[in-house]
């Protein structure tokens, strides 16, 4: 079963006298069950691809159709609400609230589901014990490390049952040792049935999934 796919996508900003043409007629189809990884080098257009893969930017021309529907002209708030039921993020940066808890941080988007309070509560501490985080529900992002910080930032992703957990470097702000400890983590998730994209510029890291896709200059080659 196809859930993503991206036809002819092309992006372009006007920058200045000049437009720049950061991704050039991509097309790439993501299957159920995949776990690909984008690779390329700093202004590849690697993260443009993941963005707009992801429902948080468009395309200037070309289709991308989620689980059959062509959403490259819905609203923004349409595209939110593909953003907060099916797609699971995980970023570089974690992006936590930092004077929220763990437990809260990962209920964050059963909130804006409007999922009520103690379906929220269970579920989220369902996520945290499949993370190894039980222990850690009461603390803050300062009081955890950071490998717990990005297996919490995991559990939030996958809190709503996504169709696709996309992750932009996550290793990027992690030693070798924790990194590879997050990278187990997605393989296990993919084995459970998770579709998962991770993009990364390390060779080491994209050779975990079964997949690589490698962009030059807005175009795969």
């Amino acid at each position: 079963m196809k859930i993503l796919q991206l036809d002819n996508v092309s992006k372009t900003y006007n920058a200045g006298s000049q437009p720049l043409h950061v991704l050039k007629k991509i097309n790439l189809e993501i299957e159920k069950g995949d776990f690909i990884a984008i690779m390329g080098p700093s202004g590849s257009g690697k993260s443009t691809l993941m963005h707009i893969a992801g429902c948080l930017d468009t395309p200037t021309s070309g289709k991308v159709i989620f689980e059959n529907k062509d959403i490259s002209k819905l609203s923004e708030a349409e595209l939110a609400q593909i953003r907060n039921k099916k797609i699971g993020f995980v970023f570089q940066t974690f992006n936590l609230i930092p004077r929220t808890t763990t437990l809260d941080n990962v209920q964050l988007p059963l909130i804006y589901a409007g999922v009520e309070a103690e379906k929220r509560k269970t579920r989220a501490r369902e996520t945290l014990e499949q993370l190894g985080l039980k222990e850690r529900a009461f603390h803050f992002p300062n009081q955890l490390s950071g490998g717990e910080q990005q297996r919490t930032a995991i559990a939030r992703a996958l809190i709503n049952k996504p169709s696709i957990i996309l992750a932009d470097e996550p290793t990027g702000n992690l030693d070798s040792k924790t990194g590879k400890e997050i990278i187990d983590i997605f393989k296990k998730l993919n084995k459970e049935g998770n579709t998962v994209v991770l993009v990364t510029h390390d060779e080491q890291i994209a050779k975990n999934a079964r997949k690589i896709i490698r962009i030059y200059d807005g175009e795969i080659s």
